[in-house]
C-alpha cells in the first residue's frame, strides 16, 4: 500500500470522487483540503482529514505547512480562487521538493465559441465568458510557477448524483432550443480514472494540457430527449435563450464546439467507462434512479 500526502484546494464532487478512487485502489491517504468554513477535522469514506479555512485572502496559515509536506496537489476550485492560491501559496508550492504530482482542473470554456467545429489541445483559445477568461489566466499564471504542472480541461461534468435524469424527475431543467448548439460532456468517474492514470505516467511534460471529454459531443436537446425517453416522461417546456435570466447560463449556450478526447485516450491508453451520454444515463437510471 502506497502512502501519499494529498492536498486538495477545493473539495467538490470531482475531488471527492477522485479521493474515493484512490481509496478503492488501496492507497493510504493523508488528506488535507480547503473550504470557506472554519478549519475543522472531518471524515469522508472512512478517511479522517483536515479541512482548512481558505476564503480569498483570509486563510489558515497552517495551509502553507501542509503544502510543503504534500506529495500530490489538486486544484479544483472555482476560477476566482486561483489568483489567491498563487498569491498566498505560490512560494510554499515552489519550496516543496517532495511534490510528485501537481494538477489544475481547468475548463474547455477557455476555447470559446468555434461554431460547432472540433477543437483539440492545439486549438487557439478565445474564451467568450468571464469564467473561461479566468480559467485561461489561471493556467498561464500557474505555468509561470515553473513547476511540474498538468492541466486538465474538463467538459461539462455530470455524475450519478447530478445529471439530467435527476433534474427531469424534479421538473427543474432549463432547456433551450438553439440551432447548431453542440457541446461535450464527461462523467465524473472518467475524470477520476484519468487523473489516477496520470499518477504513473512519467512522459507528461511540465504544463502539458489534456482535454477531458467523452466520445460524442451533441446538443443539450438530444440529451434531454433521451432522458425523457428512458424515464418515459413528457419533454419539458422549451425556453428560448432570451427567456433565460441567468447570464452565465446564456454565455454557456452561446458557445458551440466539439471537444476532441483523442489525446487522453492515446496518451493514457484509456478506454472511457462512459463513452457517450447514453451509457452514462443508462447506468444512472439502472443504479440510482
Amino acid at each position: 500500500m502506497k502512502n501519499i500526502n494529498i492536498f486538495c484546494f477545493g473539495f467538490g464532487q470531482v475531488a471527492k470522487n477522485f479521493i474515493n478512487k484512490l481509496n478503492i485502489e488501496k492507497y493510504n491517504i493523508n488528506l488535507s483540503t480547503t473550504s470557506r468554513n472554519k478549519t475543522s477535522s472531518k471524515k469522508f469514506n472512512n478517511i479522517n482529514y483536515k479541512s482548512y479555512n481558505f476564503d480569498q485572502n483570509i486563510y489558515d496559515p497552517e495551509i502553507n505547512v501542509e503544502i510543503k509536506k504534500a506529495t500530490h496537489v489538486l486544484i479544483s476550485t472555482p476560477p476566482e480562487s486561483e489568483d489567491h492560491i498563487i498569491k498566498n501559496f505560490g512560494k510554499a508550492l515552489q519550496a516543496n521538493s517532495l511534490l510528485e504530482w501537481f494538477v489544475y482542473l481547468s475548463s474547455t470554456g477557455v476555447y470559446g465559441d468555434h461554431d460547432g467545429r472540433w477543437v483539440n489541445e492545439d486549438t487557439f483559445t478565445n474564451p467568450t465568458n468571464d469564467k473561461g477568461k479566468k480559467r485561461l489566466k489561471a493556467e498561464r499564471r500557474l505555468k509561470d510557477l515553473n513547476m511540474p504542472l498538468i492541466i486538465f480541461r474538463l467538459s461539462g461534468i455530470y455524475s450519478n448524483e447530478k445529471n439530467i435524469l435527476s433534474r427531469l424527475k424534479k421538473n427543474i431543467p432549463i432547456f433551450t432550443n438553439i440551432e447548431n448548439q453542440i457541446f461535450s460532456r464527461i462523467h465524473v468517474e472518467d475524470i477520476s480514472n484519468i487523473l489516477f492514470k496520470s499518477f504513473f505516467n512519467k512522459d507528461i511534460k511540465n504544463g502539458e494540457i489534456f482535454n477531458v471529454s467523452d466520445n460524442y459531443p451533441c446538443s443539450y436537446k438530444e440529451v434531454v430527449d433521451y432522458g425523457c425517453k428512458i424515464l418515459n416522461i413528457a419533454r419539458p417546456k422549451t425556453f428560448s435563450l432570451e427567456e433565460i435570466g441567468d447570464d452565465q447560463l446564456k454565455d454557456f449556450y452561446k458557445d458551440s464546439k466539439k471537444v476532441s478526447n483523442e489525446k487522453i485516450k492515446k496518451f493514457f491508453n484509456y478506454k472511457l467507462k462512459f463513452p457517450t451520454y447514453i451509457e452514462g444515463l443508462n447506468y444512472i437510471r439502472d443504479n440510482f434512479i
